[in-house]
């Protein structure tokens, strides 16, 4: 575009119409200055490969870094995973690594990283071991290495590694009883309960063992505890209902994601707190509003999570 000579304007005309004329012109030049910026912004819109993948509902977005480095920042993650958008519970950046088929980072629904992800790392072991033609693969994570393995079409079996109740390494404000933090909650009927067994299971979570789920409105309570200055780090809130020795049912409260549908590591630490306390068998079912994730809490003190995952599926983001 040509630069505007002043010349153009008639010298014999009015001033005011040569103001008029003039700002005329100086708009209509803007406006095609806009519309260039606006279209080099459309130029250089980048479009982003990535996989959608959830297991029993808990669902991912997880971007392959491995040949091409992709950088989201803290901004682009919470709009991806915002559900108004395309929406998930967590976003997933695989990488290269030495020691391991791949290096795992794991970021909440509000663009915080976190350092495991038990479902995330199920569907990102089935996509892997589909790509290599393996039924059994290794994940490094920051919570450790993971070993997983595919017993049939679309169920995954991992290891979530041991159980960790170190009040520091939780973590929790100072030593205290671990099994009992004395945390109230009320149910919609205004009844109290004191409670809470807070263990780290790759991330810091408190469970609470309920006898009516209905009765409680995790909305309510989930982001008062998880923001409870008892956890300097927060926490992920279970509330779990014993049906028997073999079968929990839980809802859960995921720390900078909210409410879930399925969370496995939450479902670890309700499998490892609830034998403990001699409410449930180490090998048992979790429930959640989707299925069920077994959890065997072996002799061996390592956890093994197995369930179902989704079929991958491809997507294009704009970012």
């Amino acid at each position: 575009m040509g630069e505007i000579s002043l010349t153009s304007v008639d010298p014999f005309v009015s001033k005011g119409t040569a103001k008029t004329f003039f700002a005329g012109i100086m708009a209509t030049y803007i406006l095609r200055f806009k519309k260039s910026i606006n279209k080099d912004k459309t130029r250089i819109m980048k479009k982003l490969v990535a996989y959608k993948m959830d297991g029993l509902g808990n669902d991912f977005i997880i971007f392959d870094n491995r040949e091409e480095s992709i950088f989201l920042t803290k901004d682009q993650i919470i709009k991806i995973s915002d559900r108004n958008n395309i929406g998930c519970d967590q976003v997933i950046f695989i990488q290269k690594d030495k020691k391991s088929n791949a290096y795992l980072k794991f970021y909440n629904s509000d663009g915080g990283e976190i350092s495991a992800c038990g479902n995330g790392s199920r569907c990102v072991a089935y996509l892997l071991m589909k790509e290599y033609k393996n039924e059994k693969i290794s994940l490094r994570t920051k919570a450790g290495i993971l070993k997983a393995k595919l017993n049939n079409n679309d169920l995954v079996s991992i290891n979530i590694g041991e159980p960790n109740f170190s009040w520091d390494k939780i973590p929790l404000l100072k030593n205290m009883n671990n099994k009992n933090l004395k945390l109230k909650i009320s149910n919609i009927e205004g009844e109290e309960m004191i409670g809470g067994f807070s263990l780290n299971v790759g991330n810091p979570h408190v469970v609470f063992f309920v006898n009516d789920l209905r009765k409680y409105n995790l909305q309510d309570i989930g982001p008062k505890i998880e923001n409870h200055y008892f956890f300097p780090e927060k926490c992920n809130v279970t509330l779990a209902n014993v049906k028997n020795k073999k079968n929990v049912k839980v809802k859960v409260w995921e720390r900078g994601a909210g409410l879930t549908k399925a969370c496995g590591t939450a479902a670890c630490a309700t499998a490892v707190s609830g034998a403990i306390l001699k409410l449930n068998d180490r090998c048992v079912d979790i429930e959640f509003s989707k299925g069920l994730l077994n959890i065997d809490w072996k002799s061996d003190n390592n956890i093994y999570m197995t369930g179902k995952v989704s079929k991958v599926k491809k997507i294009e983001i704009n970012v």
